[in-house]
């Protein structure tokens, strides 16, 4: 059975500063990602690209997506093989290698899950649930560069 989800957001660029694109650094990269019923994401390009570093960048939102949905997965794993999750953190890196012409791709990205979990026998199982999560990750699977994960686990006793 295939199931299909279908996902819409709105984007709208604030930035033109009264020439639009004029000229290359004549335009402002900020814009707004919104979708119904949820608070806006004010967004820019990496300071790198004349963005404004206050606002997340395309490349943050990805880096973002994928830590997100490990954890998600994760939860839900955990969840299903009775292990108690009490925190969790994540320190996500993305490397992105920009090309000669202008254009870039991401090259790898690094997850480092930081889990909590209540019963320290456990241990084992609780860090053994990280494969199967990445495994049924929707945006890991979706993404063309390796993603890394270097979990560490951390008990309340």
């Amino acid at each position: 059975m295939k199931l299909e989800h279908r996902y819409a957001v709105d984007l709208e660029w604030t930035g033109n500063r009264g020439t639009g694109t004029s000229g290359y650094k004549d335009y402002g990269r900020d814009h707004t990602v919104s979708a119904e019923g949820k608070h806006p994401v004010e967004g820019s390009a990496d300071r790198t690209f004349f963005g404004d570093r206050d606002r997340w960048n395309p490349e943050e939102l990805l880096l973002a997506a994928l830590a997100q949905c490990h954890m998600l997965s994760y939860l839900a794993e955990a969840a299903r093989a009775g292990v108690v999750v009490v925190g969790y953190t994540d320190a996500a890196t993305g490397v992105m290698e920009q090309t000669a012409d202008g254009g870039g791709h991401f090259t790898s990205a690094t997850l480092r899950p930081r889990v909590t979990i209540a019963d320290p026998a456990q241990a084992e199982l609780a860090m053994s649930l990280h494969h199967p999560a990445a495994e049924k990750c929707f945006i890991a699977a979706s993404v063309n560069f390796p993603v890394g994960h270097e979990p560490e686990l951390l008990t309340l006793v």
